[in-house]
């Protein structure tokens, strides 16, 4: 281990730039300490400027559905439209892991149905499917990474469950529960997940978690303990004027957008777009 007080920095566990994150980078940064990033994407421009940006990890998450698609939730986002979103984000994406949503209704059957369904996802360019749901899941996280496809579990409060947790509620809290999604983690790593997405979890449980695990937590609305971190692009650009709580907008990039388009309407209403530079010559 080197010296504390070495005047350079152990070297990093992830690959330098221009080089891609795989599953095994993952799990050299948590054992490192390393902190890992990931942040959503649906299509080829946001994927590329946030790969560019050096993100660890795009997720094509069905909060597509939500963000891009104007649904109350990711319910209704079907196969087809997370296919298109991969396909879009990985052909753009160099260096970040793409890790692809099964959205809701394409793996609750089983195995068999889980399997078509990730492979979908795969052949559109997903490195990795990312499931909610804790040991019952098991058995289909098994599946896929004995068929080579590398899982994320999701835990906590799963949005595609919404109607049977009665909202957007914090999940985790009292001891029972805690214990329960504890064993949950246990059997989704044991079963062969590369990671678990904890999404609004007591930071003390969440952090319970990464500590008890050997696969890297990636927490949303789960604290500061968990070994990632991942937002929504469009909260962490700060593209509307509502961010959930556990959210922080590191810019305004939504009123600067709408700057633009403001100002390229009075340009093109007072004459002067385009102006001759930008025109073709006769």
């Amino acid at each position: 281990m080197a010296s504390t007080d070495s005047p350079y920095a152990p070297p990093s566990a992830l690959p330098p730039a221009g080089k891609p994150v795989r599953v095994h980078h993952l799990a050299a940064a948590k054992a490192g300490g390393e902190r890992l990033t990931m942040l959503t994407a649906y299509d080829a421009v946001t994927a590329s400027i946030l790969d560019a940006a050096g993100t660890d990890m795009l997720l094509v998450g069905d909060s597509i559905g939500n963000v891009m698609l104007g649904h109350g939730s990711t319910l209704p986002v079907s196969l087809d439209e997370m296919a298109v979103a991969t396909r879009a984000v990985a052909t753009a994406t160099t260096r970040a892991l793409v890790v692809a949503d099964l959205p809701f209704g394409t793996y609750e059957a089983g195995p068999a149905q889980a399997l078509e369904s990730a492979t979908r996802l795969v052949k559109a360019g997903a490195n990795a499917v990312k499931l909610e749901g804790g040991a019952p899941r098991a058995a289909t996280v098994r599946a896929l990474s004995e068929a080579g496809i590398p899982v994320v579990g999701h835990l906590g409060f799963t949005p595609q469950s919404v109607n049977m947790l009665g909202g957007f509620r914090v999940q985790g809290r009292g001891e029972a529960a805690s214990q329960a999604l504890l064993a949950d983690a246990s059997a989704l790593a044991g079963a062969g997940a590369i990671a678990l997405v904890l999404e609004m979890v007591p930071q003390d449980l969440a952090a319970a978690v990464t500590r008890a695990l050997d696969v890297p937590t990636i927490g949303i609305g789960a604290g500061a303990g968990c070994d990632a971190q991942v937002l929504v692009w469009t909260d962490m650009a700060g593209m509307t004027d509502w961010k959930p709580r556990f959210a922080r907008a590191f810019g305004e990039v939504g009123a600067a957008l709408r700057q633009a388009a403001e100002d390229f309407n009075a340009a093109v209403r007072d004459g002067s777009f385009p102006s001759a530079e930008e025109s073709f010559a006769s």
